[in-house]
């Protein structure tokens, strides 16, 4: 199969069909290696403009006949962390045999974890969550750990969970009564998803029923909160951005406990669904 925007027709309802890892040329690739595209000879346009490229795989793929496709993001391309927000122009496909490996195999046993950064950075504190993955963005994280900013992105962030995640990390301002700057760690419970109808909505429990309900969610799911000074809203005449004195202060704090949970999260043993702790 060569290269394309799209995936192969048949592909809905399929979910955990896909295997989290596969061998290519004995090294075992999954989400995160980088490959070199070697798209075969008498493909398309983008076949050619895409050869010898260094690209990062997204997602592996699996149809209703068993095949299985590589979803890559080129490794140069600025917008590759934006999700599907950038789709379907920087998301390409190619088959196994279409890429070489560039790095070392991958542990198909290792946990992997989906750290999302969310919030609006034009209603003050409200920027918690954007500016922890921004911090974290600019720090080495272990391996099988993503951090990204889904920002406002709420459908963006329920397709992310789909993935093979063996658990989650959202952060975000959370107002709960406490001294702003207070930090919290969260094990929500799930709002029914009959009831989940704002797809927009990046309110933590609300996108985590919007998840469940287009198909799955991690086995394990923490909202790492920050109490905010103020509540702003859309509605507000101004808009603000930055973040109020407390909030800034909690962002070192707040990365190093990130950093803890993760920790714990890795840990072949942490990663096993549990209660609601909120």
């Amino acid at each position: 199969m060569t290269a394309g925007l799209n995936p192969p027709s048949g592909w809905d309802g399929l979910e955990g069909r896909a295997p989290r890892t596969i061998e290519v040329d004995g090294v075992r690739v999954g989400r995160g290696s980088l490959v070199r595209l070697r798209p075969r000879t008498g493909g398309d346009i983008f076949d050619l403009a895409l050869a010898g490229k260094a690209a990062v795989i997204e997602s592996i793929q699996q149809d209703m006949e068993g095949a299985i496709s590589l979803a890559v993001v080129l490794e140069e391309d600025p917008g590759r962390d934006l999700g599907v927000a950038r789709q379907p122009g920087h998301r390409f496909f190619f088959a196994a045999s279409e890429v070489e490996p560039l790095g070392p195999s991958v542990d198909a046993s290792a946990r992997t974890v989906l750290v999302a950064g969310i919030g609006n950075v034009f209603l003050a504190d409200d920027g918690f969550g954007v500016e922890v993955a921004r911090r974290l963005a600019q720090r080495e994280m272990p391996a099988g750990v993503k951090v990204a900013d889904f920002g406002i992105r709420g459908m963006d962030l329920a397709y992310e969970l789909q993935e093979d995640y063996d658990a989650a990390v959202l952060i975000d301002a959370v107002p709960r009564g406490q001294p702003p700057g207070t930090l919290y760690v969260i094990e929500p419970d799930l709002v029914d998803p009959d009831s989940v109808l704002d797809a927009h909505s990046m309110d933590p429990v609300r996108v985590l029923g919007l998840a469940r309900t287009l198909g799955s969610l991690p086995p394990r799911v923490l909202v790492l909160g920050c109490e905010p000074t103020t509540e702003a809203s859309l509605d507000d005449e101004e808009l603000v951005m930055g973040l109020s004195p407390p909030v800034a202060a909690a962002i070192e704090p707040a990365v190093e406990l990130l950093e803890s949970l993760l920790e714990d999260l890795l840990d072949q043993g942490e990663c096993q669904p549990q209660g609601s702790d909120s």
